[in-house]
């Protein structure tokens, strides 16, 4: 009787002893099962993601922006997905997990509506791109160069080269003027000469200092005509294109040559004046 209790106690140990292995093997098997599979899913996330966006890289004529994007929405894929089959390994039900993520998205979807909108706002500038980065843009009155977009903002570097931060939704949501897009701008100018002067003079001054700049464009064809009798002057409106690198300083350069070349032709540049009468005692 008394071997007989001692069989079923050391019996009783082993069996213990058995099981306390086998939980620690499966529990082992499982962790290292986890491990592997997320070393094995941030591995191809990171090779996925850098694939896509040297895509964009390699090929000058597809937008960086877009693929870069692109790139790490896939990576965010894959880890989520590595994610749920390390939940698997451990006998997670991933269907329960999946509807709790989207009931806590909906709820944090409700509680940033404002910040959803700029990401909202974010990818639809990034699928349609009606800016990129190194463009030079006006953006509801804000002008500056574009340096980087994301999810959640635009941000510009300013012709003073500050930076200016746009929320995505408002960059979406307004008009948007881009200077980088055309390889053309027409430049505008208005030169005022005074009534006295020889318009047909002042006209062949005019254009001819403008046609003979190097930057200046025969085709399309340049415009001048006389569009305003002033108070002052009869003003000339002048139209020519020119390469939009060129714009701002050709531009510029052109208002000072004009100036110069009509006072060495002699026609008069009127200015405002006032005539007092006094009437003596």
């Amino acid at each position: 009787m008394e071997q007989l209790l001692t069989t079923e106690i050391y019996n009783g140990k082993a069996l213990a002893d058995v099981l306390t292995l086998e939980f620690i093997a499966s529990v082992a098997g499982s962790v290292l099962g986890a491990i592997t599979i997320l070393i094995l899913g941030f591995l191809i996330a990171g090779w996925a993601g850098r694939r896509v966006r040297n895509v964009g890289l390699r090929n000058r004529h597809l937008d960086e922006t877009l693929f870069n994007f692109l790139g790490n929405i896939l990576r965010y894929v894959i880890i989520g997905f590595a994610l749920l089959f390390v939940l698997n390994t451990f006998g997670v039900q991933t269907t329960s997990v999946v509807a709790v993520i989207g009931a806590a998205g909906l709820a944090i979807g409700l509680a940033l509506q404002g910040t959803l909108s700029n990401v909202a706002a974010g990818v639809m500038i990034i699928f349609f791109r009606p800016i990129k980065v190194g463009d030079f843009v006006d953006i509801a009155g804000r002008m500056g160069t574009v340096k980087d977009i994301t999810l959640n903002y635009t941000e510009l570097a300013s012709l003073g080269n500050f930076q200016i931060i746009i929320p995505n939704s408002e960059v979406w949501g307004n008009t948007i003027e881009n200077y980088s897009v055309y390889p053309v701008r027409r430049a505008e100018w208005t030169f005022g000469v005074s009534y006295g002067a020889n318009l047909s003079q002042a006209h062949d001054v005019i254009i001819n200092t403008i046609m003979a700049d190097p930057r200046s464009m025969a085709d399309p064809e340049p415009f001048i005509q006389v569009n305003n009798l002033g108070d002052f002057s009869v003003d000339f409106l002048v139209r020519v294109w020119c390469s939009r690198d060129d714009f701002f300083q050709y531009q510029a350069d052109m208002k000072r040559q004009v100036k110069d070349a009509l006072d060495q032709a002699g026609v008069e540049i009127p200015f405002p004046t006032r005539t007092v009468l006094t009437e003596s005692a």
